[in-house]
């Protein structure tokens, strides 16, 4: 099976929306205000095919195994997070009646930031992530990016393992939505 990797599209969203929430997990819950990840999924399909949003196709590649998507990462410069970001919070609060929720900056200017990544769970431990972690370094530099950030989850020791092992560094925690990361950085 021959592993490709490609930019996304708007059709892309059935495959990639689900992707964006298992890898967000409780987070993606808080946004679409359920317990259900799958409540989240629409809301996902939604912007995936929109522009200028933290969870745009345009900020997206997939990674294709027999013209199927079985992996995306999501990301943008961190520039613009709260600038992507104010359409999502708008639609959450008026269309899923979250209030009040407190997201903290999760990256900065200069750092091209990787919002999610994720890869369907027949696939994992494939070294799929890791490709689209590379293609996406790659992407970061081509557009004059020096580093690359994300955040991991404390206790999500396999993730920062694929991270550590790729050459990213641990350059502090952060705090979202109550929770704290790792927040991890390579540059180049």
């Amino acid at each position: 099976m021959k592993l490709k990797i490609r930019s996304a599209t708007p059709e892309d969203y059935l495959s990639v929306a689900p992707l964006m929430v298992q890898a967000m997990n409780s987070l993606a819950c808080s946004f679409a205000n359920s317990e259900n990840m799958e409540d989240a999924v629409p809301l996902f399909k939604h912007f995936f095919q929109k522009k200028q949003n933290q969870y745009s196709y345009e900020n997206t590649l997939v990674a294709e195994i027999s013209n199927s998507i079985v992996g995306s990462i999501t990301g943008y410069d961190g520039a613009l997070l709260l600038k992507y970001r104010k359409p999502f919070l708008e639609y959450i609060s008026e269309n899923y009646g979250v209030q009040n929720l407190i997201l903290e900056e999760e990256t900065v200017a200069g750092e091209y930031y990787i919002d999610t990544l994720s890869v369907a769970g027949a696939f994992q431990n494939r070294g799929i992530g890791g490709h689209l972690v590379r293609h996406f370094i790659e992407k970061a530099s081509n557009e004059s990016f020096e580093k690359v950030g994300l955040l991991v989850e404390t206790e999500n020791i396999r993730a920062e393992k694929l991270y550590l092992s790729l050459g990213f560094q641990c350059a502090g925690e952060k705090r979202l939505a109550g929770t704290i990361y790792k927040h991890l950085q390579i540059s180049f």
